[in-house]
């Protein structure tokens, strides 16, 4: 049956929509945990069905009471609207909650959320374009140079976020009952979503713009204080403004993994969420190679001047290496024979620059500069724990250089300042060698997962930024809190505080995760199997 809403009824509702997107997608994103805690807090299946569809008013008191986890207050903050579908008067009047599934429900508000939270985000785009760029004393202060690298083309963004609004609503009012979003996300995707990647590629520009303004001119910070101020803006800073569109293109990308999860399997409605998470995802991997790119050709070009060859010199800087990681180990002297020795010079310092191609050993010199003294491909790198022999050689590891830099192998024994930093360069130094717990892609349907309930933002290269509700496969964890993990949403792996998750205790949640995930990822997986068969060929 069709019912259209009508235009009015849908313009009120927009209006309704009082939180700014950096609300709505908190709020959206901590929902989301306390339905997962509540799931995990129960073992019947049917049970965590049934939570699932009442957990924007459910209580969490048994879930606090078997653990200590942080309180949401903003999902009880009753100012703030978060609008259901099924609560809208004209599905209610409707008579439609009688015929749906439960299922079909859960599709409808998967879908109305990526509806909804479009609204939000264009309310607040709007709000970084009239208040804050816009703004004439604003203009005054900045130069037209410094307001290009300070807004970008977020002119552009916010013109395609209107053009994409516009033909959502127009979805939503041919029936109260959606009857897809996945198909307009697609078209917009890959005929208009090219502007998030130019934005998003200025990020690096943008941020050290931000923070010179406001350290060179007084004048902007003032008038970007008072502006933040304003109740418009609801206590928000403007740089919360400013990285809107790479934190929207990245939650559109899980609002239509949502969506596929609940749809049909082989349905038409499924081949469309598909082909949309597809087109969104090499969106994101544009975003994020773009702002990589900007801030890896600056490193390269920093450490090369740091460097001294004590050897043959290597060539530091390529558009295809990076780095991975850096820093400060112990190295054991003399032969291996004097292990046991309890002597002060038993180590001495070395410092390592690990690219993703290339090893390069070093000592620190006088005037902040290296003087390197090996290297090897690290493809040609080996590494091996050795087993604890005392306080003065804990978490002391071999590393095998199979290939140096006279063409020959040799072999050095390292000691970190931890457990977590040992196991952090054995990861990174020797990517393939086999960790504590299987990953996403062994296709296992349990193994230990942890939520993200803190963000994180990564301090050094091999660690992993989260987001809340972030949810990852543990595959390797120390015994002074750092957990290596694999985000099953993108499979990007790297460590993080343990503090930052809580573990998902439930095997059956687990499992469902994993299931989730492997569904959502079946064409790349598809992908991938035609590749290597062609390969083979």
């Amino acid at each position: 049956m069709i019912h259209p809403m009508t235009t009015d009824s849908w313009k009120t509702l927009i209006e309704q929509i009082g939180l700014l997107y950096q609300e709505y997608r908190d709020k959206s994103t901590l929902r989301e945990i306390e339905t997962r805690r509540l799931q995990d807090a129960q073992t019947d299946p049917e049970e965590c069905s049934a939570s699932e569809e009442t957990s924007s008013e459910a209580e969490t008191t048994n879930t606090a009471e078997s653990r200590t986890l942080p309180q949401i207050s903003l999902l009880r903050n009753s100012t703030s609207r978060f609008n259901l579908w099924q609560d809208l008067p004209e599905i209610r009047s409707s008579g439609v909650l009688n015929i749906l599934q439960p299922d079909e429900i859960k599709l409808q508000e998967a879908m109305f959320e990526l509806v909804t939270s479009e609204a939000s985000y264009y309310k607040s785009m709007n709000l970084l374009v009239s208040h804050f760029m816009e703004n004439e004393r604003l203009k005054k202060i900045l130069h037209p140079s410094e307001a290009h690298i300070l807004f970008s083309n977020v002119l552009d963004v916010m013109a395609v976020s209107e053009r994409f609004l516009l033909d959502l609503e127009q979805r939503v009012e041919e029936n109260i009952v959606i009857s897809d979003v996945c198909d307009i996300v697609y078209q917009h995707t890959v005929n208009h979503f090219s502007v998030y990647v130019t934005y998003v590629s200025n990020q690096t520009y943008q941020e050290r713009a931000y923070k010179q303004l406001l350290q060179d001119k007084t004048a902007f910070r003032e008038v970007i204080s008072q502006l933040e101020m304003d109740p418009k803006c609801k206590g928000l800073p403007f740089s919360s403004f400013l990285i809107l569109p790479f934190q929207r293109i990245t939650r559109l990308k899980l609002l239509v993994q949502n969506i596929l999860k609940k749809v049909e399997e082989k349905s038409e409605k499924e081949t469309t969420a598909l082909e949309a998470h597809k087109e969104l995802e090499t969106v994101v991997k544009a975003c994020n190679e773009g702002v990589r790119k900007m801030s890896r050709t600056e490193q390269m070009i920093s450490i090369q001047k740091k460097l001294e060859f004590k050897i043959k010199s290597v060539p530091i800087i390529s558009h295809s290496r990076w780095l991975l990681k850096q820093g400060e180990l112990q190295q054991m002297n003399g032969p291996k024979t004097s292990r046991t020795l309890r002597t002060k010079k038993l180590f001495r310092e070395i410092y390592l620059f690990l690219f993703n191609d290339l090893l390069v050993l070093c000592r620190q010199i006088p005037g902040d500069k290296y003087q390197v003294f090996d290297s090897a491909p690290r493809g040609l790198l080996r590494v091996e724990e050795l087993e604890d022999q005392g306080q003065s050689l804990a978490n002391v590891f071999i590393l095998r250089l199979l290939e140096n830099t006279d063409d020959r192998e040799v072999s050095y024994m390292l000691k970190a300042s931890s457990q977590s930093e040992m196991k952090r360069w054995m990861i990174s130094l020797a990517p393939n060698r086999r960790t504590k717990f299987v990953s996403f892609t062994s296709r296992l349907l349990d193994c230990p997962q942890v939520q993200c309930v803190h963000p994180y933002v990564a301090q050094q290269p091999d660690e992993l930024s989260l987001e809340l509700a972030d949810v990852l496969n543990i595959l390797d964890k120390t015994d002074d809190g750092w957990i290596f993990g694999e985000r099953l949403h993108d499979q990007e792996r790297g460590w993080f505080p343990s503090s930052m998750g809580e573990e998902i205790l439930n095997p059956k949640i687990r499992s469902q995760n994993l299931k989730e995930c492997f569904r959502v990822h079946k064409s790349d997986d598809s992908q991938r199997r035609k590749l290597g068969s062609r390969n083979r060929q």
